[in-house]
């Protein structure tokens, strides 16, 4: 089927049709796009079929079944999503985990943070980031570790999750990526130590301040901020 006739049936809410070329068809490319056009729609009739193709051979299927079970949001997904942070393809799994986040059912908090141990630094950026959309904060301490992480970027991402988290308990974490060699993770910690708004932190932000002596404005900005939000928050 022409890609224009499936954007048809998603412009027209045409949910059934596209339902019926999940699996009338033995072309994956349109499997796949009436798979992600699905999404689009968020009808809850679609979550079952979806979550059939979850299995399917094909992994772009597999990819946009997920994608779309993550934005329809239906708990039902959960336990096949689960299931799916094994996958062998890694762009799967990343999409499992975004979807898991979107849902945000703390169910799924445990088997994402054993996930933690995946190899690929673009599942663990998101795994991450799923973490801290669900919001549990069992996911802390399992946090507080990946932020000695070899990799800057998952380090990065790692700090601004903490932040959405907003437990005390990362603070002297956080205090500690103010001096990473990373200019993204310091930024992104001094951030995060102004978001979580514990005046404890405060010391080291001006310290921190003082001590960068106009290396660097945008890190020298987050601070600055984030020093501003934990003043005012005493007031």
């Amino acid at each position: 089927m022409l890609y224009e006739d499936l954007e048809k049936m998603r412009n027209n809410k045409d949910i059934e049709g596209l339902i019926k070329n999940l699996n009338d068809t033995e072309d994956n490319k349109t499997r796949e796009i009436a798979a992600y056009f699905i999404g689009d729609l968020g009808d809850a009739k679609a979550v079952d079929p979806l979550i059939k193709l979850l299995n399917d051979d094909h992994w772009p299927i597999r990819k946009a079944a997920a994608l779309s079970l993550g934005r329809i949001g239906d708990k039902n997904a959960v336990d096949p999503l689960i299931r799916l942070l094994k996958d062998e393809y890694w762009h799967v799994r990343e999409i499992a985990a975004l979807s898991l986040g979107l849902i945000g059912d703390k169910k799924a908090v445990a088997p994402i943070i054993k996930a933690l141990q995946d190899g690929c630094v673009n599942v663990k950026c998101e795994i991450v980031e799923a973490l801290a959309d669900i919001g549990d904060k069992q996911a802390v301490e399992p946090l507080m570790e990946i932020l000695k992480d070899k990799d800057y970027l998952l380090r990065a991402c790692t700090a601004i999750s903490l932040g959405k988290l907003g437990d005390n308990r990362a603070i002297m974490s956080l205090v500690g990526s103010l001096n990473d060699e990373s200019y993204l993770v310091r930024v992104n910690a001094a951030n995060a130590l102004g978001n979580i708004s514990d005046e404890s932190a405060l010391p080291y932000l001006n310290a921190a301040l003082k001590n960068s002596k106009g290396e660097s404005q945008g890190f020298e900005d987050a601070l600055r901020e984030a020093i501003t939000k934990l003043e005012n928050r005493k007031k």
